[in-house]
């Protein structure tokens, strides 16, 4: 209560610069864009708020990171939406769009961490790969024999070691404006990349030819764009047993009747080993909102403090059930002391 009446208090002031810019008329319901991969606990929060009585159930869209970043920072007022859902933190380029278009105040929420996963069918052969060998099979340019970059020529897994399964290497994953696609490069492609002697010859003799190298996919049938609904890539896994699936570990731990994980350099993706920084894939989850709304689209405040409160985010909270890794007590504390105060980010500690 002491918190819903602090954000009260503070939602007051931002909703007087709201005004002023002709959005007086304010919606009835809060709207959310953002990452399809927070988009299942968010939905979630927002049942919950509808079903307290007293606001609408928000509008949860998903749209990807990428597209609701832009669909965030493009402005203030009813006519955009009031957060945005992020499986990465926000560019500085994103934040000095918003701070551009006059969104000036925007409250970070790190609510989790989700383990970025290569799945497959439980029906599928069984596979345990490096990184090494995952960025060989999903890089459009590869290390020739004489070490230089040539089209990849690797059509299945055993292509690229003989103790690997004679399948061929179809990996299905998100487009480029999910942030799910950024985390595939950052946490799977780079550091595969670091592992292969050429390449990291590469990157200490010409660093943007390296990242060009980690940050380019095949386009030849290997990767495959399969759209925002990280849904429709779990049906497509349990159609075809040899294909894989690069998603967040949430829709891994919904569907683990179905699908298993791959072990990447030897550890397997389960809540322990994300929660630890033990699995490479283990990433934080973020939620962004417009301190400028508080106060003036029914219910936002209400919204914020729901996220945050030990009954959703808490260890034994609802999202954990559906698959959140919870913060530690001293994280999740912070972010709802950001809530509390509408405490505003900035530019620092961004890349």
């Amino acid at each position: 209560m002491k918190l819903y009446r602090s954000l009260i208090a503070v939602g007051a002031v931002a909703a007087t610069g709201l005004a002023l810019t002709g959005a007086a008329e304010a919606r009835d319901q809060i709207r959310i864009v953002g990452s399809s991969t927070v988009y299942p606990f968010t939905t979630t929060v927002a049942e919950q708020l509808g079903k307290s009585g007293g606001v609408k159930t928000p509008v949860v869209e998903s749209t990807g990171t990428g597209g609701g970043m832009k669909l965030f920072c493009a402005g203030v007022g009813v006519d955009h939406p009031d957060a945005t859902n992020a499986s990465r933190r926000m560019k500085k380029s994103e934040f000095e769009q918003c701070q551009k278009n006059g969104v000036k105040d925007i409250v970070e929420i790190n609510i989790g961490f989700d383990g970025l996963t290569l799945a497959q069918s439980k029906a599928g052969p069984a596979m345990s790969l490096t990184l090494g060998q995952l960025f060989l099979a999903l890089a459009k340019e590869v290390p020739g024999p004489d070490g230089k970059l040539v089209a990849n020529p690797y059509k299945t897994w055993s292509d690229i070691d003989k103790s690997l399964p004679n399948v061929k290497i179809e990996v299905l994953g998100p487009p480029p404006t999910s942030g799910t696609r950024d985390s595939l490069h950052e946490l799977f492609m780079e550091k595969g990349a670091e592992q292969i002697p050429a390449l990291n010859a590469l990157k200490k003799a010409d660093a943007k030819a390296f990242e060009k190298a980690w940050k380019t996919l095949r386009e030849d049938g290997g990767y495959v764009e399969a759209g925002e609904n990280d849904n429709v890539i779990v049906q497509k896994l349990e159609a075809n047993k040899n294909a894989f699936g690069v998603f967040g570990y949430s829709f891994l731990e919904e569907n683990i009747a179905k699908l298993k994980g791959v072990a990447l350099d030897g550890v397997a993706p389960d809540f322990d080993t994300i929660a630890s920084d033990k699995y490479k894939g283990a990433r934080r989850m973020y939620v962004y909102i417009k301190k400028a709304h508080i106060g003036v689209i029914p219910g936002l405040d209400k919204f914020a403090v729901e996220y945050v409160s030990t009954k959703a985010t808490g260890e034994d909270g609802y999202l954990a059930k559906k698959g959140l890794v919870t913060l530690p007590k001293a994280q999740l504390d912070n972010s709802r002391k950001n809530v509390e105060g509408l405490v505003p980010m900035t530019a620092d500690p961004l890349s």
